[in-house]
């Protein structure tokens, strides 16, 4: 049994972060190791899309699925049979060089369900081992180090040949299995409060809507957008864009996790929007300028990090109750992971716009996804904002004093 000290670490116990680590981490980085693994494989590029776009929309519908699967079954026991099915689903993959593009596409549709399935839990689960005020640094210290492994993953896997990839995706996926389970878990931390919640009933919250609004606006205005670019800044700018981007974002998704426990969750997705909303604003006036493309990648990453740091793994934890989360998180979820479908009846007009106009229009168009959050709830309470205002206030004077002190002596 393992044991952990009686001290907490930024307000949660060190066993649930160790729990809520291994669920999350664990569940983010084994889904980076499938779409590596289909990036390796040698498909038509269309054909590897079609697949990334069939993993996400299992996922989502999954997710949707297992947040009222979860209200059927004690949720730790909903969660080992989650890390099992990924198990399962991903020994399949050892027949990925043998079998059809049919069967090859329902193996991936298995991996989206494996992945989706618990993932309204797992978050559930984030909303419940924290509190309003370290959400948003627990989350994001999750988020961050999940993303940080993507590269030293890419590597593993590019040194590996397809067989090992897969033994070693099965054996990650059982691995966070056998922690998990070796950390014992107690039911009572998963059910604090029973009581039903509908998807109708999450949809009649004002609070929820006024941020969900926003979100849906920024993940159909990134699918477009990102696309459009490949064709405007050419192959060599937009591999820059790919390699740099992700760099800037994970950074961020610290950041946005620290700010949103500092100055408030709304303020932040402001920020968020109104500097994105500039980035497109500056490409739009001077298109043909390399600085205002530089200045975009930063802003579009930075944005990123923040953004979905917020929507994916704090918000929808402070505005739902402790033990009936899961729908939350499940209608949360679903913009980000079906963008690429909720785009397509946009895409072909996009496509139709000048590269200025198409630009400009979106930063309208997120500049109008803020007044929907002008409305929105600060979940983050005012007390606690002037606490930490008055803690770091009470920090700067002490230091002042102590300088003054030192000069009194010399």
């Amino acid at each position: 049994m393992l044991k952990w000290p009686r001290f907490e670490v930024q307000g949660i116990s060190r066993r649930d972060f160790a729990l809520v680590f291994t669920l999350l981490f664990n569940a983010f980085t084994w889904s980076y190791m499938v779409i590596i693994i289909v990036e390796s494989f040698p498909l038509d590029s269309a054909i590897r899309s079609a697949f990334d776009t069939v993993f996400y929309i299992a996922a989502s519908g999954a997710g949707l699925s297992g947040a009222v699967f979860s209200e059927k079954m004690r949720r730790l026991r909903f969660l080992y049979v989650w890390m099992v099915l990924g198990l399962l689903s991903s020994s399949l993959l050892i027949f990925m060089y043998s079998i059809t593009l049919a069967y090859l596409s329902i193996i991936f549709i298995l991996l989206g369900i494996s992945f989706g399935l618990g993932m309204p839990s797992s978050l559930a689960y984030l909303g419940d081992c924290t509190n309003v005020e370290n959400r948003g640094l627990v989350g994001s210290l999750i988020f961050l180090a999940a993303n940080l492994s993507v590269l030293p993953l890419a590597v593993l896997f590019m040194a590996s040949n397809p067989v090992l990839s897969v033994v070693i995706l099965a054996v990650w996926r059982g691995l966070g299995l056998i922690v998990f389970v070796s950390l014992k878990p107690k039911e009572e931390s998963f059910r604090k409060e029973e009581k039903h919640v509908s998807f109708i009933s999450v949809f009649r919250r004002r609070s929820f809507v006024l941020y969900l609004l926003p979100w849906v606006m920024f993940t159909l205005i990134d699918t477009l957008e990102k696309a459009l670019l490949r064709d405007f800044f050419g192959p060599d700018f937009h591999r820059f864009i790919l390699t740099i981007e992700p760099v800037i974002a994970v950074f961020f998704m610290f950041i946005g996790g620290l700010l949103a426990d500092r100055i408030g969750r709304k303020l932040t997705v402001i920020y968020g929007f109104v500097s994105l909303g500039i980035g497109y604003a500056i490409v739009g006036l001077a298109p043909m300028t390399r600085i205002a493309w530089y200045f975009y990648t930063f802003v579009d990453g930075a944005a990123a990090g923040v953004l979905l740091t917020m929507f994916l793994l704090v918000l929808w934890g402070d505005l739902s109750q402790p033990g009936v989360r899961e729908k939350y998180y499940a209608i949360g979820s679903f913009p980000f992971l079906t963008r690429s479908i909720i785009s397509l009846p946009f895409a072909t007009f996009i496509a139709s716009l000048p590269a200025n106009a198409a630009f400009s229009m979106a930063s309208f168009f997120l500049f109008l996804a803020v007044l929907p959050l002008m409305y929105a709830p600060e979940t983050l309470p005012e007390k606690k904002i002037e606490l930490r205002r008055l803690k770091n206030y009470v920090e700067q004077a002490k230091k002042l004093t102590q300088k003054q002190a030192e000069k009194i002596k010399h």
